[in-house]
Protein backbone atom coordinates (compact mmCIF):
# COMPACT_ATOMS: atom_id res chain seq x y z
CA UNK A 1 0.00 0.00 0.00
CA UNK A 2 1.35 3.43 -0.97
CA UNK A 3 1.49 5.71 2.09
CA UNK A 4 1.45 9.40 1.28
CA UNK A 5 1.56 12.45 3.54
CA UNK A 6 0.98 10.73 6.86
CA UNK A 7 4.10 11.32 8.94
CA UNK A 8 5.40 13.87 6.43
CA UNK A 9 2.37 16.12 6.82
CA UNK A 10 3.86 17.89 9.83
CA UNK A 11 7.12 18.44 7.92
CA UNK A 12 5.75 19.34 4.48
CA UNK A 13 5.98 23.11 4.89
CA UNK A 14 9.58 22.80 6.01
CA UNK A 15 10.33 20.75 2.90
CA UNK A 16 8.77 23.53 0.79
CA UNK A 17 10.69 26.36 2.44
CA UNK A 18 12.38 27.35 -0.83
CA UNK A 19 9.12 27.67 -2.81
CA UNK A 20 7.91 31.23 -3.38
CA UNK A 21 4.26 30.65 -2.54
CA UNK A 22 3.41 34.36 -2.58
CA UNK A 23 4.47 34.70 -6.22
CA UNK A 24 2.65 31.45 -7.03
CA UNK A 25 -0.54 32.84 -5.48
CA UNK A 26 -0.10 36.09 -7.41
CA UNK A 27 0.18 34.08 -10.63
CA UNK A 28 -3.04 32.16 -9.96
CA UNK A 29 -4.79 35.34 -8.82
CA UNK A 30 -3.97 37.05 -12.12
CA UNK A 31 -5.49 34.15 -14.05
CA UNK A 32 -8.59 33.92 -11.86
CA UNK A 33 -9.27 37.63 -12.28
CA UNK A 34 -9.58 37.13 -16.03
CA UNK A 35 -12.67 34.97 -15.37
CA UNK A 36 -14.43 37.07 -12.70
CA UNK A 37 -13.97 34.40 -10.04
CA UNK A 38 -15.27 34.81 -6.50
CA UNK A 39 -15.54 31.27 -5.12
CA UNK A 40 -12.58 28.86 -5.28
CA UNK A 41 -12.05 25.24 -4.31
CA UNK A 42 -8.41 24.42 -3.53
CA UNK A 43 -8.30 20.74 -4.45
CA UNK A 44 -5.62 18.53 -2.85
CA UNK A 45 -4.91 21.58 -0.70
CA UNK A 46 -2.29 19.94 1.50
CA UNK A 47 -1.35 22.17 4.42
CA UNK A 48 -3.63 24.94 3.14
CA UNK A 49 -0.93 27.42 2.22
CA UNK A 50 -2.42 28.28 -1.17
CA UNK A 51 -5.98 28.30 0.18
CA UNK A 52 -4.89 30.81 2.83
CA UNK A 53 -3.20 33.05 0.29
CA UNK A 54 -6.21 33.03 -2.03
CA UNK A 55 -8.49 33.78 0.92
CA UNK A 56 -6.33 36.78 1.81
CA UNK A 57 -6.69 37.97 -1.78
CA UNK A 58 -10.46 38.20 -1.35
CA UNK A 59 -11.79 34.84 -2.56
CA UNK A 60 -14.29 32.64 -0.78
CA UNK A 61 -12.28 29.44 -0.38
CA UNK A 62 -13.03 25.79 0.26
CA UNK A 63 -10.11 23.38 0.69
CA UNK A 64 -10.10 19.62 0.42
CA UNK A 65 -7.54 16.85 0.65
CA UNK A 66 -7.59 13.07 1.02
CA UNK A 67 -5.07 13.14 3.88
CA UNK A 68 -6.50 13.80 7.37
CA UNK A 69 -3.01 14.62 8.58
CA UNK A 70 -2.52 17.31 5.94
CA UNK A 71 -5.93 18.78 6.73
CA UNK A 72 -5.03 19.02 10.41
CA UNK A 73 -2.00 21.07 9.41
CA UNK A 74 -4.19 23.17 7.08
CA UNK A 75 -6.69 23.98 9.83
CA UNK A 76 -3.89 24.89 12.23
CA UNK A 77 -2.26 27.13 9.60
CA UNK A 78 -5.56 28.84 8.80
CA UNK A 79 -6.28 29.46 12.48
CA UNK A 80 -2.81 30.91 13.01
CA UNK A 81 -3.25 33.21 9.98
CA UNK A 82 -6.73 34.28 11.14
CA UNK A 83 -8.38 32.66 8.13
CA UNK A 84 -10.87 30.61 10.09
CA UNK A 85 -13.62 31.08 7.49
CA UNK A 86 -11.92 28.62 5.15
CA UNK A 87 -13.74 25.29 5.24
CA UNK A 88 -11.53 22.21 4.94
CA UNK A 89 -13.00 18.82 4.15
CA UNK A 90 -11.49 15.36 3.77
CA UNK A 91 -12.29 14.25 0.23
CA UNK A 92 -10.70 12.27 -2.59
CA UNK A 93 -10.13 14.50 -5.64
CA UNK A 94 -11.49 11.68 -7.81
CA UNK A 95 -14.86 11.95 -6.04
CA UNK A 96 -15.39 15.69 -5.66
CA UNK A 97 -18.80 16.83 -4.46
CA UNK A 98 -20.07 20.22 -3.41
CA UNK A 99 -23.46 21.51 -2.26
CA UNK A 100 -23.61 24.18 -4.99
CA UNK A 101 -21.47 24.91 -8.07
CA UNK A 102 -18.55 27.31 -7.76
CA UNK A 103 -16.58 29.61 -10.05
CA UNK A 104 -13.19 27.90 -10.01
CA UNK A 105 -11.15 24.92 -8.86
CA UNK A 106 -7.41 25.09 -8.42
CA UNK A 107 -4.96 22.29 -7.73
CA UNK A 108 -1.33 23.19 -7.24
CA UNK A 109 1.99 21.42 -6.92
CA UNK A 110 1.48 18.04 -8.60
CA UNK A 111 -2.02 17.09 -7.47
CA UNK A 112 -2.77 15.66 -10.93
CA UNK A 113 0.59 13.84 -11.03
CA UNK A 114 -0.69 11.78 -8.10
CA UNK A 115 -3.48 10.51 -10.37
CA UNK A 116 -1.61 7.54 -11.79
CA UNK A 117 -4.16 6.01 -14.18
CA UNK A 118 -6.37 7.24 -17.01
CA UNK A 119 -9.42 6.29 -14.93
CA UNK A 120 -8.21 8.46 -12.05
CA UNK A 121 -7.67 11.45 -14.32
CA UNK A 122 -11.07 11.03 -16.00
CA UNK A 123 -12.77 10.78 -12.61
CA UNK A 124 -11.17 14.00 -11.38
CA UNK A 125 -11.97 15.96 -14.54
CA UNK A 126 -15.55 14.64 -14.60
CA UNK A 127 -16.25 15.51 -10.97
CA UNK A 128 -14.45 18.85 -11.24
CA UNK A 129 -16.68 19.79 -14.17
CA UNK A 130 -19.71 18.78 -12.12
CA UNK A 131 -18.67 21.11 -9.30
CA UNK A 132 -18.19 24.14 -11.57
CA UNK A 133 -20.73 26.69 -12.73
CA UNK A 134 -21.22 27.09 -16.49
CA UNK A 135 -18.06 28.78 -17.82
CA UNK A 136 -16.24 27.95 -14.58
CA UNK A 137 -12.50 27.34 -14.71
CA UNK A 138 -10.17 24.58 -13.61
CA UNK A 139 -6.53 25.51 -12.94
CA UNK A 140 -3.93 22.86 -12.25
CA UNK A 141 -0.25 22.29 -12.81
CA UNK A 142 1.86 19.19 -13.35
CA UNK A 143 5.50 18.32 -13.11
CA UNK A 144 6.41 17.90 -16.77
CA UNK A 145 7.55 14.70 -18.50
CA UNK A 146 10.89 16.45 -19.03
CA UNK A 147 11.25 16.91 -15.26
CA UNK A 148 10.55 13.24 -14.59
CA UNK A 149 12.93 12.02 -17.29
CA UNK A 150 15.89 14.31 -16.69
CA UNK A 151 15.54 15.95 -13.26
CA UNK A 152 13.90 13.37 -11.01
CA UNK A 153 14.74 10.08 -12.70
CA UNK A 154 16.98 7.91 -10.51
CA UNK A 155 18.24 10.95 -8.62
CA UNK A 156 18.39 11.46 -4.88
CA UNK A 157 17.85 14.82 -3.15
CA UNK A 158 18.65 15.79 0.42
CA UNK A 159 18.16 18.80 2.64
CA UNK A 160 18.65 19.55 6.32
CA UNK A 161 17.96 22.22 8.88
CA UNK A 162 18.67 22.34 12.58
CA UNK A 163 15.59 20.27 13.47
CA UNK A 164 14.66 18.47 10.25
CA UNK A 165 16.31 16.56 7.41
CA UNK A 166 15.14 14.38 4.54
CA UNK A 167 16.38 12.01 1.84
CA UNK A 168 14.25 11.84 -1.31
CA UNK A 169 15.07 8.99 -3.67
CA UNK A 170 13.37 8.68 -7.10
CA UNK A 171 12.94 5.66 -9.32
CA UNK A 172 11.35 6.46 -12.69
CA UNK A 173 10.14 3.87 -15.20
CA UNK A 174 9.92 5.42 -18.71
CA UNK A 175 7.71 2.58 -19.95
CA UNK A 176 4.95 3.02 -17.37
CA UNK A 177 5.75 6.74 -16.88
CA UNK A 178 5.50 6.11 -13.13
CA UNK A 179 7.90 7.56 -10.59
CA UNK A 180 8.20 5.95 -7.17
CA UNK A 181 9.56 8.31 -4.55
CA UNK A 182 11.01 7.07 -1.29
CA UNK A 183 11.04 9.82 1.33
CA UNK A 184 12.92 9.35 4.60
CA UNK A 185 12.62 12.10 7.18
CA UNK A 186 14.33 12.90 10.47
CA UNK A 187 12.62 15.22 12.96
CA UNK A 188 14.21 16.47 16.15
CA UNK A 189 12.49 15.36 19.34
CA UNK A 190 14.49 16.76 22.23
CA UNK A 191 18.12 15.72 21.87
CA UNK A 192 17.28 12.91 19.42
CA UNK A 193 15.85 12.62 15.91
CA UNK A 194 12.84 10.47 15.02
CA UNK A 195 13.03 8.75 11.62
CA UNK A 196 10.04 7.94 9.44
CA UNK A 197 9.54 6.85 5.85
CA UNK A 198 6.88 7.20 3.17
CA UNK A 199 6.52 6.07 -0.42
CA UNK A 200 4.87 8.30 -3.02
CA UNK A 201 3.83 7.46 -6.57
CA UNK A 202 3.38 9.97 -9.40
CA UNK A 203 2.80 9.78 -13.15
CA UNK A 204 4.41 11.81 -15.91
CA UNK A 205 1.32 12.78 -17.89
CA UNK A 206 1.49 13.65 -21.56
CA UNK A 207 0.09 17.12 -22.22
CA UNK A 208 -1.94 16.09 -25.28
CA UNK A 209 -3.53 13.23 -23.35
CA UNK A 210 -4.65 15.55 -20.55
CA UNK A 211 -6.08 18.01 -23.07
CA UNK A 212 -8.10 15.25 -24.76
CA UNK A 213 -9.42 14.06 -21.39
CA UNK A 214 -10.39 17.60 -20.41
CA UNK A 215 -12.37 17.94 -23.63
CA UNK A 216 -14.11 14.63 -22.97
CA UNK A 217 -15.11 15.93 -19.52
CA UNK A 218 -16.77 19.01 -21.01
CA UNK A 219 -14.05 21.65 -20.94
CA UNK A 220 -14.03 23.77 -24.10
CA UNK A 221 -11.30 26.42 -23.84
CA UNK A 222 -8.01 24.82 -22.74
CA UNK A 223 -4.71 26.65 -22.43
CA UNK A 224 -1.27 25.45 -21.36
CA UNK A 225 1.67 27.56 -20.27
CA UNK A 226 5.16 27.24 -18.95
CA UNK A 227 4.23 27.65 -15.29
CA UNK A 228 4.43 31.13 -13.75
CA UNK A 229 4.47 32.72 -17.21
CA UNK A 230 2.08 33.38 -20.07
CA UNK A 231 4.49 31.71 -22.48
CA UNK A 232 3.80 28.49 -24.43
CA UNK A 233 5.02 25.24 -22.95
CA UNK A 234 8.73 24.91 -23.70
CA UNK A 235 10.44 21.55 -24.27
CA UNK A 236 12.53 21.99 -21.12
CA UNK A 237 10.04 23.53 -18.72
CA UNK A 238 9.72 21.65 -15.44
CA UNK A 239 6.17 22.68 -14.56
CA UNK A 240 3.18 23.12 -16.85
CA UNK A 241 0.12 25.20 -16.01
CA UNK A 242 -3.29 24.21 -17.36
CA UNK A 243 -6.28 26.55 -17.59
CA UNK A 244 -9.50 24.87 -18.68
CA UNK A 245 -12.89 26.53 -19.01
CA UNK A 246 -16.08 24.53 -18.71
CA UNK A 247 -18.63 24.95 -21.47
CA UNK A 248 -21.79 26.94 -20.92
Amino acid sequence: MIRQYESFASCYDRMMHDVDRESWADYLDAILKQYDVHDVMDCACGTGEMAIRLFKRGYHVLGNDVSPQMLMEARNNAYRERCGNIIFICEDMRKLKIHKPIDAIVSVCDGVNYLTSAEDVDAFFHHAAGCLKPNGVLLFDISSPYKFRLILSDHTFTDETEDFAYIWKNMYDPKTRLCEMELTGFVREGDLFKRFRETHLQRAHAVDDLINRLRKAGFGEIYTYTAFTNEPVSPTCERIQFVARKGS
